[in-house]
């Protein structure tokens, strides 16, 4: 791959939930800010929203990373694909509970989870729910999960829940009266945005950095505007055409990506070329089917940079 190329020791743009890289803009400080209070306020729901590849999961592993290292006690449910009883048994399963004994029947399962709940608080201990992916949730699995928060002190809830989802989750909330009692319980409540324009420059250095880079930046100011406004500021779509960019650049021996590299990422992306745009580039362009038949993935992206200059008035 590029990284001797760079400079780097490792990848900088992979789309793996890596809390090593997460940057954090305006927006993701202001969601984690607001996530650590509620939990150490001891609120019962706790919800973040955002839309897809806007970081949710990586900012979940931090939560999650940070509260191991105080008195909390923490359960990830990461398929919420799930039935009401199939949820209980998940966070039993989480909090160290043996398996649901037929025998004994679900009501003697759910006093199982209640004295270890008692038992953890009587030891200083706050248990935390994370739901990732909730707007995915059947409304009866959300009902049963807030009435696991039921169980409180006279002072404090014994389970707190963090739910973490698309903006339809937001939606739900709003037009379901059935949830309405779930909609009341959500105390504090943050929405991540995408990057802006001023914050991109950042993220990309930050990230190489962390992967090793040092020196002057890689990506020039007109790559970076072209990255934002293709990926709209999204870090996953940042990630996916920051590293395809890098890869042409490698494939030409320049150590800066400019404007054509980033499209040649973009016509390499599902999605994100406007109609026409893909096409033109395409036909400058060697086939990419044939280039990936033929060897590495990134020789997709190299050979794809030989017609930069095509590219480059194109776009001007």
């Amino acid at each position: 791959m590029y990284r001797s190329h760079f400079g780097l020791k490792e990848l900088p743009f992979q789309i793996t939930p890596d809390t090593d890289f997460l940057y954090f803009s305006r927006a993701s400080q202001e969601t984690l800010n607001v996530a650590m209070v509620a939990l150490s306020f001891g609120e019962g729901f706790v919800k973040i929203t955002g839309e897809v590849g806007t970081g949710k999961t990586l900012l979940c592993r931090k939560l999650l990373s940070m509260l191991g290292e105080r008195n909390f006690v923490t359960a990830y449910l990461i398929n919420p694909m799930m039935k009401p009883e199939d949820t209980y048994k998940a966070f039993a399963e989480e909090m160290g509970l043996a398996s649901f004994d037929e025998a004994k029947g679900f009501q003697h399962f759910i006093k199982q989870i209640t004295e270890r709940l008692i038992e953890l608080k009587q030891q200083g201990k706050n248990v935390v729910l994370f739901v990732d992916e909730a707007q995915t949730l059947t409304d009866e699995t959300l009902e049963a999960i807030r009435l696991m928060t039921n169980l409180e002190t006279e002072k404090q809830k014994i389970l707190q829940v963090v739910l973490l989802g698309q903006p339809e989750l937001d939606q739900r909330l709003e037009n379901q009266y059935n949830l309405r009692q779930l909609r009341q319980r959500i105390t504090f409540s943050s929405r991540l945005q995408p990057l802006d324009a001023l914050e991109i420059r950042n993220y990309l250095n930050h990230r190489l950095q962390i992967a090793g880079h040092q020196g002057k930046d890689l990506f020039t100011p007109r790559a970076m505007q072209r990255l934002h406004r293709h990926s709209g500021g999204i870090p996953r779509l940042i990630n996916i055409l920051a590293h395809k960019s890098l890869m042409v650049a490698f494939g030409k021996g320049i150590h800066t990506v400019d404007v054509p590299h980033i499209a040649a990422a973009v016509a390499d992306t599902e999605g994100l070329a406007a109609p026409g745009f893909r096409a033109k580039l395409q036909r400058w362009l060697p086939s990419l089917k044939f280039i990936r038949s033929k060897g590495p993935a990134a020789a997709v992206l190299l050979s794809a940079a030989a017609v930069h200059c095509q590219a480059w008035s194109f776009l001007s």
